[in-house]
C-alpha cells in the first residue's frame, strides 16, 4: 500500500494537483463586497473603521517651495530697527554657535527669533497647503 504525502507545492497549487480552498461563509456574517481582495478596492480600509481617508496629508512639493519663498520674502524685509527677522534669526544662530558646546541661555534673543521665524514659516506652509489643495480639489468653487 503506497502512502501519498502532500508537498508544499501541491498544497499551494503549484504542483500537478491543486487544492482549492472554499471561501469562508457564515450565516452570521454577510459579505460586504464581491471583490477578491478588499484591500484593492478604492478607499477600502480593510474592514477597519477610519476617521480620515488613506492619503490625508496629500503633500505636494509645490506647497513647500512656494510656502518657503512666501515666508522668506516678507521675513527678509528690514522692519525691526533696520534689520529683518531672517537676518536677526541667522545672526543669533551665529552668535550662539560662537560658544558652541554651551547651549543658548534662557534669556537669549535666539529663542524669540527662533520661535517667531518658525511660527511664521509653519503658518505660511499650513495656509499654503489649505489654499493650494483646496483650489486643486475644488473646495472654493461656487
Amino acid at each position: 500500500m503506497a502512502a501519498t504525502f502532500a508537498t508544499p507545492s501541491t498544497v499551494i497549487g503549484l504542483g500537478g494537483s491543486s487544492i482549492k480552498a472554499k471561501p469562508f461563509s457564515s450565516s452570521f456574517l454577510k459579505p460586504t463586497s464581491s471583490a477578491k481582495n478588499p484591500l484593492r478596492l478604492a478607499g477600502a480600509s480593510g474592514g477597519r473603521v477610519t476617521c480620515f481617508e488613506r492619503n490625508w496629508l496629500r503633500r505636494d512639493l509645490n506647497v513647500v517651495g512656494f510656502g518657503l519663498i512666501g515666508w522668506l520674502a516678507p521675513s527678509s524685509i528690514p522692519a525691526i530697527n533696520g534689520k529683518s527677522l531672517t537676518g536677526l534669526f541667522f545672526e543669533s544662530i551665529g552668535t550662539e554657535l560662537a560658544h558652541f558646546p554651551t547651549p543658548p541661555a534662557i534669556a537669549s534673543q535666539f529663542w524669540l527669533w527662533l520661535v517667531t521665524w518658525h511660527l511664521g514659516l509653519f503658518l505660511c506652509l499650513t495656509f499654503g497647503q489649505i489654499g493650494f489643495k483646496g483650489r486643486t480639489e475644488g473646495y472654493f468653487e461656487k
